[in-house]
């Protein structure tokens, strides 16, 4: 196990109502004039936003809205928020919704503190280390934005979809989870968000780090109780307890706790960034993509913990590490069916990939190598968008 630093400042309001406490969380982090960032109708349409708006009024807190936040969001959006809050002097921000309306209320945040571009931060020029306060009410539990100190942005020129990480300057102050917010969700976008928090896991459960015994088992535990509790929330979207097991899932995936004391990975998701950004594709349905694929390049080059997974996730009991390793992923790819999720960039609806522009871009993004458990050159990244072909 390596030495490691882990703080996870976010203050947690779990249980049904917890939105209607916003204007008291905000008044103890010293919020009195907010932003309010949000997506597109849903929050309107299930009275959400109303209560967030009626509590920050109740609270005396000034606020001003910006909506119409998309899937994987862009840098536009970003500097329009900055803007809004330089403009009215607002010393908070608070996002309703999931994680792309989170990640924007985070750059936000940061954004608006500093004298330059805030993409110097995303483009590695610059290192963020303070940020206006950020709250979340999480309506869509899938990215645990709400939870760590990251935000991916897109940047349309070019489009660089690049994932900032910091320590505590973008972590949210305080989080408010209703599980009861979760009920409406489409299939799709519950599905979706359960592949996010098992990739979440996955990256930093596949490390070379040896020795992180207890790290290890926290992070088998949750994939177990996310693959145990999936069915019950498909087949009954307003199964309360189903539905409150996979928020707090999606929370403990990405707040840093299954990272503890070694190094992580990452690939995954540097792949599947190019995906979506190139071909507008829900990040999670292309995570359910992408995870198979890398497990099956890694096995190629190291089985031993793709073959740990399948034994203690999935009940593997063969004893040869390959097997046990491929025989894993068969079953990870079959989870992923039975919620309806791809498998292949077929299934995706990417039928004729781009694949020289998907490595030439991840490099560029993510430098060469990149990877944590192995390390990836572009024959390697080659290799793994090809499998993506194929789910045999």
């Amino acid at each position: 196990m390596n030495d490691f630093r882990y703080q996870a400042p976010t203050r947690y309001n779990f249980g049904r109502g917890a939105e209607n406490k916003v204007g008291a969380e905000a008044l103890a982090e010293g919020m009195t004039r907010v932003l309010v960032v949000y997506g597109h109708n849903s929050a309107k349409r299930s009275g959400v936003l109303d209560r967030v708006l009626a509590s920050l009024d109740g609270a005396g807190i000034f606020h001003t809205e910006m909506g119409g936040i998309d899937p994987n969001p862009t840098d536009d959006r970003v500097y329009e928020g900055i803007d809004i809050v330089r403009a009215n002097n607002l010393n908070g921000v608070i996002a309703v919704g999931g994680g792309s309306v989170i990640d924007t209320a985070k750059a936000i945040a940061g954004g608006a503190v500093y004298d330059g571009d805030f993409w110097d931060f995303w483009a590695g020029k610059a290192v963020m280390d303070k940020a206006l306060p950020v709250g979340v009410v999480l309506t869509i539990p899938a990215a645990g934005s709400e939870g760590s100190g990251n935000s991916v942005i897109t940047k349309k020129d070019g489009m660089h979809k690049i994932s900032l990480r910091t320590d505590t300057a973008l972590r949210p102050r305080f989080a408010l989870l209703n599980p009861e917010l979760t009920f409406t969700l489409p299939p799709y976008q519950t599905a979706a968000g359960i592949v996010d928090m098992m990739a979440h896991i996955f990256e930093r459960y596949y490390s070379p780090t040896p020795d992180v015994e207890v790290t290890d088992r926290i992070a088998e535990g949750l994939l177990r109780a996310i693959i145990d509790m999936a069915p019950r929330v498909m087949a009954n979207p307003a199964d309360y307890e189903a539905r409150a097991n996979i928020m707090w899932a999606g929370t403990q995936a990405h707040n840093g706790v299954c990272g503890c004391g070694r190094v992580e990975d990452w690939a995954s998701h540097g792949l599947e960034h190019e995906l979506s950004a190139l071909y507008g594709v829900t990040h999670g349905a292309g995570l359910a993509v992408v995870n198979p694929a890398w497990m099956t390049y890694a096995t190629s080059k190291n089985p031993a913990k793709v073959a740990q997974m399948a034994r203690r996730v999935f009940d593997v009991t063969e004893e040869d590490d390959t097997r046990a390793a491929l025989e894993g992923i068969r079953r990870l790819r079959a989870f992923y069916r039975s919620i309806g999720m791809p498998v292949t960039l077929a299934d995706l609806g990417v039928e004729n990939p781009d694949i020289e522009t998907l490595v030439r871009n991840v490099h560029v993004n993510k430098g060469t190598p990149f990877g944590g458990y192995i390390k990836l050159y572009p024959e390697d990244s080659r290799a793994i968008y090809t499998l993506m072909l194929d789910a045999r």
